[in-house]
């Protein structure tokens, strides 16, 4: 009998009905034999009249000597082991093994389809280690779970920057206002995307957000609480819509949010005059600007005395709204004229970050606007002003920049504007419900971070307790003693 190897004899099988000799499709059935140990290794076949047999299913004690012995066919083939059911090794026809663990999931039987699940190559996992992860599966099985259809599942889930994206679409832009709807979509892009995008949606770790936190507060700690704010939001979202398992949801006490020092700018009255100086040079002579002329693109460059950055009258009149009205600085930007009554002084604004807001327009408010350019239907006209796809301005980044430069005002933010607005309202004593109705505030708590300039009512008290006891220090008449009532003897 011929050998294909040491310890594999060819043979010739027969049909198990007919008993006729099978005929091999172009590869070969061998027959293991070592130490007391014989592994029938079979493939699909025909007999001579054409009708398909099988030999019986290879098994033996997986271990190291016996795996190794094992040669590739023309097709893949599982061995199985022949102590742990449904454990045993497939050998690929490029020669490649790997582990393989087979059940029938959901309590199994007759009617419940076979599942596989890859363990592990041969090289990386000694029999001993993929047998006893192969315990471990099967353990599982019996008490309900399909490993396999958990790692399918796990294979198919979104990534976080699916996830998001769908969280945006769906949820952010359809009900959310459009400056809110920006702010989640740059830290989606510029940071949750680079940073987790990759990861799959089920499983980041309370870890993940944890690092990712720290790393962002690093330099920006307010940024840092707010996109694990949106990726929070993000989990809630997908919860709900199935995108992960519900109630999962990373973020929960994953981090201890960076402490957030609220910003209170006043301009004072000096500020103020500066400001308006200010404004009053940039409408008109416009702001000096320096260039470097030795550079070779300089001889293209404008005269010296002709190098001055004007602002328009539609962005100093926006900066001078901003400071009568304290309004926010979209409110100004997207208001149209349609919306300005200036027969009651009052602009009516369909959307805010509040809702609808009534704003009082103040004779300072009027006059500026009445000396505005009507170029569209926007008060403040943009690049697309009076044309059909007119859209409002996007910001005053640059005229702001050149006036608060030419003021000595750097560091001083446009929404800085909004709190001097406050702040001399709160200083003259108008009251915080007063003020807050000015600004558009809906809870009185948030008009209380400008309660420590409202100073009228404390300044007569402390007048008053100061007073009194100057006269004692001067011997002057004695402030008015109130005697204590006696407690009653019970």
């Amino acid at each position: 009998m011929p050998f294909l190897g040491t310890g594999f004899p060819q043979i010739a099988p027969r049909c198990r009905e007919c008993g006729k000799t099978l005929v091999a499709q172009g590869f070969s059935l061998y027959l293991v034999s070592g130490d007391c140990l014989e592994l029938e290794v079979s493939v699909p076949t025909r007999c001579r009249h054409g009708r398909e047999w099988g030999l019986p299913v290879p098994t033996a004690r997986l271990t190291k000597r016996v795996v190794d012995a094992l040669a590739p066919g023309p097709r893949a083939i599982v061995h199985y082991d022949e102590d742990l059911k449904g454990f045993g090794v497939r050998v690929m026809p490029s020669g490649f093994k790997s582990w393989v663990v087979e059940y029938r999931p959901n309590g199994g039987g007759r009617g419940v389809g076979t599942k596989r699940m890859a363990l592990g190559s041969t090289s990386t996992l000694t029999p001993d280690e993929a047998r006893r992860a192969a315990r471990d599966i099967l353990a599982s099985v019996r008490l309900g779970s399909d490993p396999a259809g958990d790692r399918s599942k796990g294979r198919k889930s979104l990534t976080v920057g699916q996830m998001l994206d769908q969280f945006l679409e769906e949820e952010v832009r359809p009900k959310r206002k459009p400056s809110t709807a920006s702010v989640y979509a740059q830290y989606i892009k510029n940071i949750l995307k680079p940073e987790i995008g990759t990861l799959k949606a089920n499983a980041v770790t309370k870890a993940d957000v944890a690092r990712l936190h720290r790393k962002i507060g690093k330099t920006r700690p307010t940024t840092a609480n707010r996109v694990v704010a949106v990726l929070s939001s993000a989990y809630s979202f997908a919860g709900s819509h199935g995108v992960v398992d519900e109630g999962f949801n990373p973020t929960v006490k994953s981090v201890v949010k960076f402490k957030e020092h609220g910003r209170e700018r006043f301009l004072s009255t000096d500020e103020l005059q500066r400001l308006g100086a200010a404004l009053r040079q940039g409408e008109t002579n416009g702001f000096p600007w320096r260039a470097d002329d030795t550079k070779p693109t300089a001889k293209h460059l404008p005269k010296e005395m002709n190098r001055r950055t004007v602002i328009g009258p539609h962005a100093a009149a926006a900066i001078r709204l901003l400071l009568f009205t304290g309004c926010r600085l979209r409110e100004v930007l997207h208001l149209r004229w349609s919306e300005v009554d200036f027969e009651r002084g009052m602009a009516f604004l369909p959307d805010s970050k509040t809702g609808r807001k009534p704003v009082v327009l103040n004779a300072p408010a009027l006059a500026t606007l009445e000396g505005i350019p009507r170029l569209g239907s926007y008060v403040i006209a943009g690049e697309s002003a009076g044309t059909k796809s007119e859209k409002p301005r996007s910001d005053l980044k640059r005229p702001w920049q050149a006036v608060a430069k030419a003021a000595g005002l750097e560091g001083v933010r446009i929404h800085d504007l909004r709190h001097s607005f406050a702040s001399v309202g709160a200083g003259s004593g108008m009251g915080l419900p007063i003020v807050g109705k000015l600004l558009g505030h809906t809870q009185s708590r948030t008009t209380s971070r400008y309660a420590h300039l409202d100073a009228d009512p404390l300044r007569r008290a402390s007048d008053k307790i100061g007073g009194a006891i100057a006269a004692a220090l001067d011997g002057r008449p004695k402030a008015e003693v109130v005697p204590l009532k006696e407690k009653r003897s019970g």
